[in-house]
């Protein structure tokens, strides 16, 4: 039986010892409670250890021989039956079981017994004796190992639950700071400040769009998602900023369908695609950068064409590998990022609201 399969790193180690020290319990109360009820008498302390030490090594197997399919039935159970939902059918199936695995491995114990070293009481009667200590070992065991299992599930699920949390709040960290890019506030004032001369009305949109994505931003960091009308109100106010500075280099179309704009999705997600995609793109008058985005397939879409610029710069992939992360702490499917013939396209699930 692979029992890593059932149980992954479940700690052996501690079972070994509870193993170990339940045999020597055991075997303890038995030999004494034989001696002093005349049932078997001990004649001196190397009887006892001969006895003890036999009895301590057939005990260790069988506890092994019910602890391994005691912890196939607990796993077997907590799919069929589990403790939250069928209290009763769990318990109605558990204890019968629990006591057939103690009788089978008792009476093979008793007989391997009998075979090294033949019983002075009738084999029958000790059948019944081994029967019942077996039984109320086993259901102790089956106890302790419920025990051992409910502490160590809760404790993985403790340290993974803040392992995600750390993961969590540094790809928070991660966004904000690109965000608040440095290089993205000098070129948004030095577009301002041109404006201002140039174009006060245009200034004023500026600003006013510029506030909003900070505000969405500061708004949005904690959330774990948004809904997709409010990525794609930021995406408009990011893209205005950008046509503002690239002017005619920057065209963009957004097609989405009514019934998508409840969805959901990680926030700044848009953010994470657009920005790529016009920083690893020419974009100009001359060959302008289209970004089109639309929905399809229960998912966001965002296709651009690929002008690629000729530069030395390196892209590390951080923001795609930290979109990612954020979409597999919290649904299943994870974004696309596909280079075809003539563009590129980022495939982003959407996430249907759930519904009482």
């Amino acid at each position: 039986m692979d029992t890593h399969r059932l149980f992954g790193p479940f700690p052996f180690k501690k079972l070994a010892y509870l193993m170990l020290t339940l045999a020597i319990g055991v075997q303890l109360v038995v030999i004494s409670y034989n001696h002093f009820t005349g049932f078997y008498t001990l004649s001196g302390w190397a009887h006892f250890g001969v006895r003890f030490g036999r009895g301590l090594l057939l005990s260790l197997i069988a506890g092994s021989l019910m602890a391994l399919p005691d912890l196939w039935l607990i796993k077997w159970l907590h799919q069929r039956a589990p403790w939250a939902d069928r209290v009763s059918e769990r318990l109605v199936l558990q204890l019968p079981l629990t006591v057939a695995i103690a009788l089978a491995v008792g009476f093979a114990t008793t007989f391997t017994a009998h075979a090294l070293s033949p019983y002075q009481n009738p084999l029958s009667t000790v059948l019944q004796y081994n029967g019942l200590i077996f039984s109320i070992v086993n259901i102790v065991l089956m106890a302790t190992l419920e025990g051992m299992l409910a502490f160590w599930e809760n404790s993985v699920s403790q340290a993974r639950a803040q392992a995600l949390e750390r993961e969590l709040s540094q790809i928070r960290f991660e966004v904000l700071k690109n965000q608040i890019n440095p290089h993205f506030m000098f070129n948004s004032l030095n577009v301002l400040s041109g404006l201002i001369e140039q174009d006060k009305a245009k200034a004023q949109d500026f600003i006013d769009e510029f506030s909003l994505i900070y505000r969405y931003v500061l708004e949005t960091i904690e959330q774990p998602v948004v809904d997709l009308k409010s990525e794609l109100r930021f995406a408009r106010s990011y893209l205005f900023l950008q046509q503002l500075r690239y002017g005619e280099g920057v065209k963009a179309n957004i097609t989405v369908p009514a019934a998508y704009l409840d969805q959901l999705l990680p926030p700044l997600s848009m953010q994470v695609v657009l920005e790529n995609a016009i920083k690893h793109n020419i974009a100009n008058a001359s060959k302008p950068l289209y970004i089109k985005v639309g929905a399809e397939n229960g998912h966001l879409v965002v296709r651009n064409n690929l002008q690629p610029k000729v530069s030395n710069t390196y892209s590390a992939g951080l923001g795609q590998r930290n979109l990612t992360k954020r979409y597999q702490m919290i649904n299943a499917k994870v974004p696309t990022f596909t280079v075809k013939t003539s563009n590129y396209e980022v495939r982003l699930p959407l996430i249907k609201m759930e519904t009482e």
